[in-house]
């Protein structure tokens, strides 16, 4: 039997499997993958396959259409997909979907356009305190908010932002976020290329800048 805390993310991932994929698909990445939705590689393991946007949207990985109206939405899955979530070292589909969310003898493998996280939403607890939650989860998907390591990468006019370190330590900052946050940067003099500080609270903070390791090291996804 799958286990029951697997039962919302396996019946909503095979539902839309059967509707959406009915024959295998071939996705071109760095090599040619075929797989095939809901595939049983061996006795009583499924294998589904997922794509997130630069927006923190979910969709199946073989989905035509990419938008609003097709991502997942269903805060359960969202919440047990993105938190089982690690680097994909399952000798599957490694070098495509560098990501895996296991939940029992299913293995959903994940690709991104950009980082496995995705920060959607600023919240505010009662003492003053921050948040920003992630890829839809809510309140049960956030990590704190560090202002001071907000990094802006002006190879892709980008903004990220530390994240689980199991998804990679580094995620990226949704543009209407990312927006918003970018009202409290201050540039240098003559220089607006990059900002050096950030206003947060009535502090003035200097960005540390020490995610951009772990960023420009980390594999093209």
């Amino acid at each position: 039997m799958w286990p029951p805390h697997c039962g919302a993310l396996r019946a909503l991932s095979l539902s839309f499997a059967l509707a959406r994929s009915r024959r295998a698909r071939t996705y071109s990445g760095e090599r040619d993958v075929s797989y095939r939705q809901g595939q049983s590689p061996e006795p009583r393991t499924r294998e589904y396959f997922y794509y997130l946007d630069h927006q923190g949207q979910l969709f199946l990985d073989d989905s035509k259409m990419k938008n609003f109206i097709t991502c997942f939405k269903d805060l359960q899955f969202l919440v047990t997909f993105f938190s089982r979530l690690r680097p994909n070292h399952s000798g599957r589909y490694e070098a495509s979907f560098p990501f895996l969310s296991p939940c029992g003898r299913e293995r959903n493998f994940l690709r991104c356009e950009d980082r496995p996280v995705v920060f959607t939403h600023l919240l505010t607890e009662g003492d003053g305190s921050s948040r920003l939650s992630y890829c839809g989860g809510g309140e049960a998907l956030v990590v704190p908010f560090e202002p001071a390591r907000l990094l802006p990468l002006a190879a892709n006019g980008r903004l990220y932002h530390p994240a689980p370190e199991r998804a990679g330590g580094v995620g990226l900052v949704r543009s209407a976020l990312a927006f918003e946050l970018s009202a409290h940067f201050e540039y240098p003099p003559g220089d607006t290329t990059l900002p050096s500080h950030v206003s947060w609270r009535g502090r003035r903070l200097a960005l540390t800048l020490d995610l951009a390791p772990l960023l420009t090291s980390a594999p093209q996804f």
